[in-house]
C-alpha cells in the first residue's frame, strides 16, 4: 500500500477519517460553461449559455480517528445571458461531519465505510437580483444530505493497485422565500417561495495507480432531482392584472463522466487536474467544467 499515493477523484469524497488532529485542505478551482437555463414556468432557453467560474475548498479535521467534521465554503463569478456579476459572491457554506463505521484492512474483503451528514446553509445571494440575475450563486434553502461512502483496494496482475470508491448521497431541501428576481427564473415584482425537490447521486469513482506518484482517475456519476415547485404571484400595477404562478421544474436525471489525472508529490501533498463532461439529459442542460485541486494533509 505504502507504493502508491493518491490524492482522490475529482468528485467522489473518501470514505476514510482523518486521524486525530490532523488538517486537511483541498481548494478546487473550476469553470463551469454550461448551454441552456429553466425559467420559473419550467421552460427551457436552449440557445443561451452560462459561465461560471468558481471555487470551493474542503476544510476538515480530525476530530478523533473515526470522526471527521468541517466546512466547505463556495465562491463564483458569473456570466452568460444579461449583465455579469457585478464581482465574485460568496456562495452557499455547506458544514459536514463524518463517523466511520469499518476500515479496509489488506488481505480482508471488509471495505472502509463512512456516514456522512452535511448541511448546506444559504448564505449565496439568491433573489432581489435585480438588473444583475448573474449574482445568484445560491439557492436560498437550507439542504440537509445524508451520505453513505465507501473504499476498496484492488491488487492488478500488474501489482499496481486499483481503488474504488462508491459514495451514496441523498438531500432533501426545505423551501427558500422568493422576492423578484431570482435564480429560480422569477421576475421583478414576485412574491412567492422556491421548493427544491429531493435528490440523490450516486458516483462509482476509480484510480489506477500507474507509479507511486501518477494516478489515473474516473468518477462516473447518476444524478437524479424531483421536481422543483415554484409558487407566488405578480402583484397588481398599474392596469396589469395580478398573476399567479405555480409551475414544476419537472424531475431530472442525467449521467456524466469526470476523468482526471493525480500527481503526488509525497503521500500528504498531491494535485490532480481533470473535467467533468456532463451531456444534457431529461429537464438538465449540458457542461463542460475543468477543474483543478491541490489536496494538502498536515
Amino acid at each position: 500500500m505504502s507504493d502508491a499515493w493518491w490524492t482522490g477523484p475529482l468528485l467522489a469524497a473518501s470514505a476514510s477519517t482523518l486521524p486525530r488532529g490532523h488538517v486537511l485542505i483541498e481548494p478546487y478551482l473550476f469553470d463551469i460553461t454550461a448551454r441552456g437555463h429553466f425559467d420559473a414556468e419550467g421552460n427551457r432557453h436552449a440557445s443561451s449559455r452560462e459561465h461560471t467560474v468558481g471555487s470551493l475548498t474542503y476544510m476538515l479535521y480530525g476530530v478523533t480517528d473515526r470522526i471527521t467534521a468541517g466546512m466547505i465554503p463556495q465562491f463564483a463569478f458569473r456570466h452568460g445571458t444579461g449583465a455579469s456579476s457585478s464581482g465574485i459572491g460568496v456562495g452557499d457554506l455547506q458544514l459536514q461531519a463524518q463517523y466511520r463505521l469499518t476500515l479496509f484492512e489488506e488481505g480482508r474483503r471488509v471495505p472502509t465505510l463512512s456516514f456522512v451528514v452535511g448541511e448546506t446553509l444559504p448564505t449565496g445571494k439568491y433573489d432581489q437580483l435585480g438588473d444583475r440575475p448573474n449574482d445568484g450563486v445560491g439557492g436560498g434553502a437550507h439542504t440537509t444530505t445524508l451520505s453513505l461512502y465507501s473504499q476498496y483496494f484492488f491488487w492488478m496482475p500488474n501489482g499496481r493497485i486499483l481503488r474504488t470508491r462508491l459514495d451514496l448521497s441523498r438531500a432533501f431541501s426545505d423551501s427558500a422565500e422568493l422576492e423578484d428576481v431570482s435564480v429560480y427564473g422569477t421576475e421583478e415584482g414576485f412574491r412567492g417561495r422556491a421548493e427544491p425537490g429531493d435528490s440523490f447521486v450516486a458516483d462509482l469513482a476509480f484510480e489506477y495507480s500507474m507509479t507511486r506518484n501518477w494516478v489515473l482517475a474516473l468518477d462516473v456519476v447518476h444524478s437524479r432531482s424531483a421536481s422543483t415547485r415554484v409558487a407566488g404571484m405578480y402583484p397588481a400595477s398599474g392596469n396589469m392584472l395580478a398573476v399567479s404562478i405555480d409551475a414544476e421544474s419537472g424531475s431530472s436525471r442525467t449521467i456524466y463522466v469526470a476523468p482526471a489525472v493525480e500527481y503526488n508529490f509525497t503521500g500528504n501533498v498531491g494535485v490532480i487536474v481533470g473535467a467533468r463532461f456532463t451531456p444534457r439529459g431529461r429537464n438538465s442542460t449540458s457542461s463542460f467544467t475543468p477543474v483543478a485541486a491541490i489536496n494538502l494533509v498536515y
